[in-house]
């Protein structure tokens, strides 16, 4: 994909992983495992890792905690996004956010329209700004995960940061 205003400067962006399920382990988070994979391909880093329960109390319990941590510049959540009992993800990010990037959500689905027509609308995918940091909280399937990240995620990653770091 053509970037409109090339990144002129390149970045090591250090990025959380972060899956919400009830039922993965690290042996079967083929999704967490893809989103490490690909932020290494692209030359940024992965300072945290792990799993946690569809639970909202621990989602947000763990992205105050991601949020405190001066080391990280984003967290990429995935699992959770749908509209079951069980996927609450979307609300216990939503409430925390202190900036929404509607545009993500909006693409995503747009992008997932192409690929997998009107389920898209299922998808409550969204992106943000939390304590300084930027917040991703994908589906998580791992086709999901493949097109926000290629397509959405790692293009702007770079910039997004780049902003967040402005001083004002």
């Amino acid at each position: 994909m053509v970037q409109p205003h090339p990144d002129l400067t390149a970045m090591t962006v250090n990025c959380a992983v972060i899956t919400v399920s009830d039922t993965r382990s690290p042996e079967s988070d083929r999704s967490g495992s893809l989103i490490k994979q690909l932020l290494l391909e692209a030359r940024h880093s992965v300072g945290a890792y792990t799993i946690i329960k569809d639970e909202p109390i621990e989602i947000q319990a763990q992205m105050q905690v991601l949020g405190n941590r001066s080391d990280l510049d984003a967290v990429i959540f995935n699992g959770g996004t749908g509209i079951a009992p069980r996927d609450t993800t979307y609300d216990a990010i939503e409430n925390l956010l202190e900036k929404t990037l509607p545009g993500f959500g909006e693409l995503f689905r747009w992008l997932s329209y192409q690929e997998i027509g009107s389920r898209a609308i299922a998808s409550r995918a969204i992106a943000g700004v939390y304590q300084n940091k930027l917040i991703f909280s994908l589906p998580g399937s791992t086709n999901a995960v493949k097109l926000a990240m290629q397509q959405l995620i790692l293009p702007e990653l770079t910039h997004l940061v780049s902003q967040l770091r402005q001083k004002s």
